[in-house]
């Protein structure tokens, strides 16, 4: 719980009523490598804190093929935000990529925080503000550089997450196969 606090508190202020509040509403769950938080077609019940363990968006494209959009590791908030605050089936999938522990909020229990905790919509908004910059400085690169580099830059960028994600997952997310990344990463070595 003092990961989430820590995390929460860079982004205002809370006092220690306010800071158990949160601690009573929030449970801790394990989600078992390939397990998913959420799910395509499912609207989104729940936010999340990865404590332990990497996570990944993705979707299927009309060919039906798997696309990685994006990894999320320890220490950052997880949530289809779309589906949890429009109450719509969302349209791709979030699963654990390793074995990961979680700190989550039921749609419910966020709400009485959003209701009950002054500044805390103000605290949320700086969060997801943080996550979107972060998602477009990780993903404009891949569209101009190439292979090569988006992989360098991947590494730069993801330096914890590197080698702990199938290359399968990482090679989707680079828009390559397999066997490029193999003959990338061979000739990096």
């Amino acid at each position: 719980m003092k990961e989430l606090v820590q995390y929460i508190l860079q982004f205002g202020n809370l006092n220690q009523q306010q800071i158990d509040l949160i601690s009573k509403k929030a449970t801790e769950i394990n989600f078992g490598k390939d397990e998913y938080f959420s799910e395509a077609g499912k609207v989104s019940v729940q936010v999340g804190f990865i404590i332990d363990g990497i996570m990944r968006v993705c979707y299927y494209n009309n060919k039906g093929e798997e696309i990685t959009k994006y990894f999320i590791e320890e220490n950052n908030l997880v949530v289809d935000l779309e589906s949890f605050n429009n109450s719509v089936c969302s349209s791709a999938y979030v699963q654990a990529v390793t074995d990961c522990t979680l700190i989550v909020f039921s749609k419910a229990d966020w709400e009485e925080l959003l209701a009950t905790i002054v500044g805390w919509d103000t605290i949320v908004h700086k969060i997801i503000s943080r996550a979107l910059m972060q998602k477009v400085d990780r993903r404009s690169p891949l569209v101009s550089e190439d292979a090569t580099t988006r992989y360098l830059s991947f590494m730069e960028k993801y330096p914890k997450v590197v080698n702990r994600i199938p290359l399968s997952y990482l090679a989707s997310y680079l828009g390559i196969t397999q066997s490029s990344l193999s003959r990338i990463r061979k000739n990096i070595r």
